[in-house]
């Protein structure tokens, strides 16, 4: 794929809020820097860390930053900010930041997820895991409560925001919570009024579903998950129904969900995991 860090990088900054003005779970949503998609941008060179670190969670990290950095409304004053109480590691803040105009300082906790909804729970908001159910969204925003957030008041980070000139009692929170959602195959859109809907992205199935019968004339691509927030649209490299089974059964064996692209005649794209619960 060419200019894939670009692609990533476009593909964070189009993954749109979990839910937007009105605060969800008592956390408010971050207003997003505003940028234009131009070709001038070359992240592996403004962005050289992203050559050496490839987990998916420092990455829009990097971007995050980079959009800061470049934004005419924010300044950034730190940014993952380690908290010690001794030898011990308390945890880490995100970013420190303020506006220009205002002078109005925040604290920002970044969080880019990719969540299935799974109707079998009967809590309609513990519904949202990720796809090998090794984390959900109520377990994020009770991190977020719990740990993350009151992480700004603890005495060992007072004592650095006196460094910084920063008030605690003047810092404001919020989060940068950017999803993307896959319902079951099939399932109405749930009525979910506080999630954004535009975080629909696709659907997810079981090994059983993924039938010759219905795939077997497609195009298919398993991206690494580095590559997970990348329009489909980007991708170059396609193989068939059959080399894409015996990938995704690898996969399944070692229980990983994997998301799948597909390419199908007059070049409509499709997003899915398939499942291995």
């Amino acid at each position: 794929m060419n200019n894939r860090i670009k692609e990533q990088f476009w593909g964070f900054v189009k993954t749109p809020p979990l839910w937007n003005k009105t605060p969800l779970f008592g956390l408010t949503q971050f207003e997003f820097p505003q940028i234009k998609e131009t070709d001038d941008f070359s992240p592996t060179y403004e962005i050289p860390e992203l050559n050496s670190n490839f987990v998916l969670g420092k990455r829009m990290e990097f971007f995050f930053d980079h959009l800061l950095q470049h934004s005419e409304k924010y300044e950034v004053i730190v940014k993952n900010l380690q908290i010690f109480k001794g030898k011990i590691t308390l945890g880490e803040i995100d970013f420190l930041i303020k506006d220009r105009k205002t002078s109005t300082p925040y604290h920002i906790e970044l969080v880019y997820k990719f969540y299935l909804y799974d109707p079998s729970f009967k809590d309609p908001a513990a519904r949202w895991i990720g796809p090998n159910r090794k984390d959900s969204l109520l377990q994020k925003i009770s991190r977020l409560e719990e740990q993350q957030l009151p992480l700004l008041y603890e005495k060992e980070t007072l004592q650095i925001l006196n460094n910084y000139n920063l008030p605690v009692n003047e810092i404001e929170q919020q989060v940068c919570f950017k999803a993307t959602l896959f319902l079951p195959k099939g399932i109405k859109q749930p009525d979910t009024r506080e999630i954004n809907t535009s975080c629909f992205a696709g659907y997810w199935i079981r090994i059983g579903d993924f039938t010759n019968f219905e795939y077997g004339d497609k195009l298919f691509h398993s991206p690494p998950k580095q590559d997970w927030p990348i329009d489909p649209s980007a991708n170059e490299e396609w193989v068939t129904y059959i080399e894409i089974h015996f990938q995704i059964m690898e996969l399944l064996q070692k229980k990983r969900s994997p998301l799948i692209w597909m390419r199908s005649g007059n070049n409509y794209f499709e997003r899915f995991f398939v499942v291995w619960w």
